[in-house]
């Protein structure tokens, strides 16, 4: 099997989360690769994610940044940040023209599903509309200018195990070609522009391949996101709010091993297709609580056991019971299978927290 190879890549919300990690990660393992990173910077995106990634940044940054950014003194940086909305074509347009895009990676999306439940209006214009315009500008140069060769170029869509809905508890895991039924409106959305996307390949013929990811965790994630929110409030000795009786399940994922599969998929994966990336690992939320809390009864003993902060709180609107992810074609297809264990990937993620805690530093990435 032939591996693609991509040579200028456009990331789109590569300040947030998982992006930032996969940025991170790219630039680590491809020394071929070139990284320009557009992201709005919204409160799911955050630079200092990045900060000490060589950098050429533009003049126009809001001013309320951090001072201490990085600067590429050579101009012979392999990374590049863009302060932009992906909903903004003739940006889109002058970046494809400067610097020859032959790959994007779309992360940019508002995820945060309580968000979506006060104000929709702002996921369907960055999840659907957001969309729709990196597809046009895609097709504008890979297929309408016939500028690049279609092989030889990639849109690879993130999405999310959100748009097939929720399962019952003998339910078999999701797969690829489970019927979507979305629930709220943030994985509505989602669901919206993996449709769009796949109707560019079977209408135009754009080189797209899609994954539906599990629940990410690792560094760099949001603090307003579940895990995040346990370990800073065991840290803090604060309440640690769990939604109804705390039983919803979730499939859990590092998010080096996401950044690992999306690398194999768009690398080996077969254009057209959708691969499922999880990690295997199926908790309800209780649970998941009570591991964080042993851990760090190990690592910072109390008076009490952290489990004694736990806080049921009233359940959320339009809340999935349960996701399982079925990451058996990746597996069988392309040879990618999760690495980290949960109970190590928490271990280092309570440890980078707790860093990041000691130095007082404000997080504030995006899933």
């Amino acid at each position: 099997m032939s591996k693609y190879q991509p040579e200028n890549m456009l990331v789109t919300g590569g300040a947030g989360f998982i992006g930032s990690n996969f940025i991170r990660y790219m630039l680590s393992t491809d020394k071929k690769i070139n990284i320009i990173n557009l992201d709005k910077l919204t409160y799911a995106g955050n630079l200092d994610n990045l900060k000490d990634l060589p950098n050429d940044l533009p003049k126009d940054l809001p001013k309320d940044l951090p001072k201490d950014l990085p600067k590429d003194l050579k101009g012979k940086s392999k990374y590049k940040f863009i302060h932009g909305d992906i909903c903004d074509f003739d940006m889109l347009d002058s970046i494809f023209q400067e610097y020859h895009i032959d790959t994007i990676i779309h992360f940019a999306a508002e995820s945060h599903v309580d968000r979506s439940i006060i104000g929709p209006a702002e996921f369907v214009q960055t999840n659907i509309v957001g969309t729709f315009t990196l597809l046009e500008i895609a097709r504008k140069y890979w297929l309408k200018n016939k500028n690049s060769n279609t092989e030889n170029c990639r849109f690879h869509h993130i999405s999310t195990d959100e748009v097939y809905g929720t399962l019952k508890k003998d339910d078999p895991p999701f797969t690829e070609t489970t019927q979507f039924a979305p629930n709220s409106p943030y994985s509505a959305s989602k669901a919206a522009s993996d449709h769009l996307v796949r109707s560019y390949l079977h209408t135009y013929g754009l080189p797209v391949i899609i994954t539906n990811c599990s629940n990410n965790y690792g560094p760099y994630q949001n603090k307003e996101k579940f895990i995040p929110t346990v370990i800073l409030a065991c840290m803090n000795q604060q309440p640690i709010p769990v939604y109804g009786d705390g039983s919803n399940i979730r499939d859990w994922l590092h998010v080096i091993d996401h950044c690992k599969g999306i690398d194999t998929v768009f690398r080996k994966g077969v254009i057209g297709e959708t691969y499922n990336i999880g990690g295997n690992f199926e908790r309800a939320n209780i649970d998941i609580v009570r591991i964080i809390c042993r851990h760090m009864d190990e690592i910072n003993p109390k008076k009490k056991p952290h489990e004694s902060l736990i806080s049921f709180v009233p359940d959320r609107l339009g809340h999935d019971w349960r996701y399982a992810i079925d990451a058996g074609k990746i597996e069988r297809e392309l040879g990618w299978r999760p690495v980290e264990t949960f109970d190590t990937g928490i271990a280092k993620s309570i440890q980078w927290y707790g860093n990041m805690f000691r130095s007082k530093s404000v997080l504030k990435s995006s899933n």
